[in-house]
């Protein structure tokens, strides 16, 4: 059977927006036999891991206390996103700082960057935008919140939701942003940002003396329609593989959100929950096999029942550090006894087969990890426009011990959490 990411060329190439697939993980293999698959419990009482997009209010960030508490074995997974978005703002700078005597490509004296921005309603963007706009002076504050809606075109400066900077002699002007959303809806969307930055370019020229992106799917796209070619610092975020490559051909930096140790919690709270055991297991404890993570790569906020993974720059100093996108965090990577561990069932959608980072970093992890924790995983890939394109395809929750979403929508996890209340 083909595993995800061999599939998913096939899908782009016939421009099909999802499918489903088994995992060819454990399964009933192995000296351990396999449980019934959905157990004896009822749906509602299954372990459930958001991951990726935590649930929230799209327009005021405000976490979905009902969805992160479904039930006592319900968690989020995902990145911390203030701590990487200040990372990203402070990479910018630093190469600004550093680079003061020619970054100014028209000599002008502003330095203009334009900002490619993910979902308007995603917390991981809504922070990231942020954390650019704090760290090179741009931001205003509304309501006491750091306004993150894009500003379109503000060649003059005149934009309410951003205003100059100024770094030593130079004035610093987000000249142009816009959520990257396609006609089908589809937010993070590289071919629009590759559209727009080709749009920009035609329109503002040498005005452009940056460009960013909140992440590197988007910034990639930049720089290989543009940016690349006119030798413009061009900033991700994500760590993909093929942005750490283009790292020594020009792209300027990205930030590693450890993806290893996303896809790594995402799998490892379901299994301790369908174990009973202690939820510290593996993760800040070690298990009986050695698993554990090291506390200076991830966080725990018991209030928000909330794994975060922490960030790291990855620029052209260490960029050869992260060119296997795939590898596991070594730590982790020991294998489960399958008899203390019996092989579960568990249903993981992906809310884009296009989006970049999820299938092509953070699936191969998953992957890898699945087959470590006796976990037989039902991948499922979305169209990244609608629920139901997702929820639809989970049919029949009681064929599964336990569940990971990845929500179109951060406003969305009622469109999951019911199909797990009707038993």
């Amino acid at each position: 059977m083909k595993r995800f990411s061999e599939r998913i060329l096939a899908v782009a190439a016939a421009a099909l927006a999802a499918f489903s697939l088994t995992s060819c993980g454990n399964g009933t293999s192995g000296s351990g036999s396999a449980s019934s698959a959905g157990g004896d419990s009822a749906n509602k009482d299954k372990p459930v891991c958001w991951f990726n997009r935590q649930p929230s209010n799209s327009v005021t960030g405000e976490l979905d206390v009902n969805a992160l508490n479904f039930n006592d074995k319900t968690y989020y997974v995902g990145v911390d996103a203030e701590q990487g978005a200040e990372l990203q703002g402070t990479m910018i700078l630093d190469y600004i700082k550093a680079h003061e005597s020619d970054i100014d490509r028209n000599g002008d004296g502003i330095v203009g960057y334009v900002l490619a921005i993910g979902d308007v309603g995603h917390n991981d963007s809504i922070s990231r935008t942020r954390g650019v706009r704090k760290a090179l002076g741009t931001a205003v504050e509304q309501n006491g919140e750091i306004d993150s809606a894009p500003v379109g075109t503000n060649t003059d400066g005149s934009a309410a939701d951003v205003t100059d900077g100024t770094v030593d002699s130079l004035t610093i002007r987000e000249i142009a942003s816009t959520e990257m959303k396609n006609a089908a809806g589809a937010t993070w969307d590289a071919a629009t940002a590759g559209t727009s930055i080709s749009n920009w370019a035609s329109s503002f020229g040498d005005q452009i003396d940056l460009v960013i992106s909140n992440n590197d799917g988007m910034g990639m796209a930049m720089f290989t329609a543009w940016s690349k070619d006119n030798h413009v610092p061009t900033f991700g975020y994500d760590a993909n593989s093929d942005a750490v490559a283009a790292i020594a051909e020009g792209y300027t930096g990205t930030i590693s959100q450890h993806a290893d140790v996303q896809a790594y919690l995402t799998l490892r709270v379901l299994r301790n929950a369908l174990d009973g055991a202690d939820m510290d297991n593996g993760i800040g404890k070690a298990d009986e096999a050695g698993n554990v993570l090291s506390s200076d790569v991830y966080r725990y906020s018991a209030d928000e029942r909330s794994y975060y993974a922490l960030n790291e720059a990855v620029t052209v100093d260490n960029y050869q550090n992260f060119t296997d996108s795939s590898r596991v965090y070594d730590a982790a990577s020991h294998q489960l006894d399958d008899n203390a561990h019996p092989t579960k069932r568990v249903w993981l959608d992906i809310y884009n087969a296009q989006d970049n980072f999820l299938s092509y970093t953070y699936l191969p992890l998953l992957q890898n990890y699945d087959d470590l924790l006796n976990l037989d995983v039902e991948y499922i890939a979305g169209d990244g426009q609608t629920e139901a394109n997702t929820t639809n395809r989970l049919s029949d929750p009681s064929a599964y011990d336990a569940f990971a979403f990845n929500m179109v929508k951060t406003d969305n996890a009622a469109s999951y959490t019911s199909l797990l209340s009707r038993d």
